[in-house]
């Protein structure tokens, strides 16, 4: 993210440009220009030391007309209350987008987990919870999974919850590992979703058939199901993929012009999606500069990673030869650059319709722990292809109806939806 990019304002900006175009009432802008409830708490926490650490972290709700709010906690050292804003606005959108109905939250603490034990994670994870609970529950705000957190770590904060109730209360997290209250297909789905809307969007160009090529920047568990995918769903060719390396602190490029394994890419892969250089350049990967995956000659692009990557400064490194930029990350693209997307003709999937994969998944996890009945992984990703397939055309349909480019149609059609709720509701 560049320094001087607010992404709450980054989102705010985005709102405002599609409330003039849509004429929306005054009191509706004003009601969804800032999240509903924000929660701000200290989380003093033992360390395996013997040492009290006192972290900081966060739950915002920006709208639960539709629903309840839903949202990914996030650990990481840069996390701030607007990062978190700004991420529960976009889930907002990103819910009704996908026509599930739930609201936007997002959760976050400031801390690098890598940095932390096991123990560490696991009382961190339930000192969150105690801080919260009353705020949270399946009917009213259910968080997830997101950077720097896992399945475990939703796991054990599902398990403090419950104990806290005094009652299991499965649904009150989603992203749970398998056999503990949580759905097949899950960990796949993001990324998968991904490439179902690359598929969709390729279909509308006509330019759907084997051998395309994409570089992804990232290597976490979107990006790692976006390049399984692509390859195997659409017969394509990974040719680079872009993440941080922890070890010395630099971002690299992983290069193959004949294609990525990503099956082995995962395998020299840690936890927080962070690739072995040395054991890349072993396999004969080729390792640049962590820029470079934006410039590569490709027919797709898919940001992947964290917010604000492609600005005003670098869209223009962006090969002529890209015809679609998914966008995998949560508002990977400032204003600026959409300028030049648009004048470049370059179709972009926006990030709230993209990746609305996890999320819907997310629902479907609770629709199982509701009916205490689970489904096979193959019935899961069929109903998130139909769910995700059927967004993209309504998304697309709005673009062609009004002449509109792609993020701001998906803004047309989730905001019309959240404004129909609050009404409905007599919010209005």
């Amino acid at each position: 993210m560049t320094q001087e990019m607010n992404p709450f304002k980054l989102a705010q900006a985005q709102f405002d440009q599609v409330a003039e175009q849509m004429g929306l009432d005054q009191a509706v802008r004003d009601m969804l220009r800032w999240p509903l409830r924000e929660y701000r708490f200290q989380l003093p926490v033992r360390m395996d030391n013997g040492s009290i650490k006192v972290f900081f972290g966060f739950r915002v709700q920006h709208n639960d007309a539709r629903g309840p709010a839903k949202g990914g906690i996030r650990f990481a050292a840069n996390e701030t209350l607007d990062t978190v804003r700004a991420l529960a606005t976009w889930m907002t959108w990103k819910c009704a987008v996908a026509d599930i109905p739930l609201g936007g939250g997002k959760g976050g603490v400031i801390v690098d987990p890598s940095t932390l034990s096991v123990g560490e994670k696991e009382r961190l994870c339930r000192e969150w919870i105690d801080a919260v609970w009353k705020n949270l529950g399946p009917r009213n705000d259910v968080p997830a999974p997101d950077v720097g957190t896992t399945p475990q770590m939703m796991g054990w904060m599902m398990d403090e919850y419950s104990k806290l109730r005094g009652e299991y209360v499965p649904g009150v997290i989603t992203g749970k590992p398998l056999g503990g209250g949580g759905s097949a297909g899950r960990t796949a789905a993001t990324g998968y979703g991904v490439i179902v809307t690359v598929r969709e969007a390729m279909r509308h160009i006509g330019w759907l058939s084997p051998g395309r090529t994409a570089s992804i920047q990232g290597f976490g568990n979107v990006a790692q199901y976006a390049a399984r995918n692509f390859i195997e769903l659409l017969g394509g060719k990974v040719i680079s993929v872009s993440c941080w390396n922890r070890t010395d602190k630099t971002a690299y490029t992983f290069c193959k012009e004949e294609g990525i394994d990503p099956y082995f890419l995962q395998s020299i892969t840690d936890q927080y999606g962070s690739i072995s250089k040395k054991e890349a350049e072993r396999a004969g990967y080729t390792v640049e500069d962590g820029d470079a995956w934006l410039s590569k000659d490709v027919d797709v692009l898919i940001p992947a990673a964290v917010e604000g990557v492609i600005t005003g400064q670098n869209v223009e490194q962006i090969s002529s030869r890209v015809k679609i930029l998914a966008e995998g990350a949560n508002g990977p693209t400032t204003l600026e650059a959409d300028e030049v997307l648009k004048r470049r003709n370059i179709f972009t999937i926006p990030d709230f319709l993209c990746n609305a994969g996890g999320v819907t998944c997310s629902y479907f996890e609770q629709v199982q722990n509701d009916m205490n009945y689970y489904w096979p992984e193959e019935e899961v990703l069929s109903k998130l292809d139909q769910k995700m397939s059927a967004a993209f055309h309504a998304v697309l349909e709005m673009s062609l109806d009004k002449k509109l480019y792609t993020r701001d149609a998906a803004y047309w059609v989730a905001i019309a939806r959240v404004e129909r709720a609050m009404r409905l509701r007599g919010w209005l």
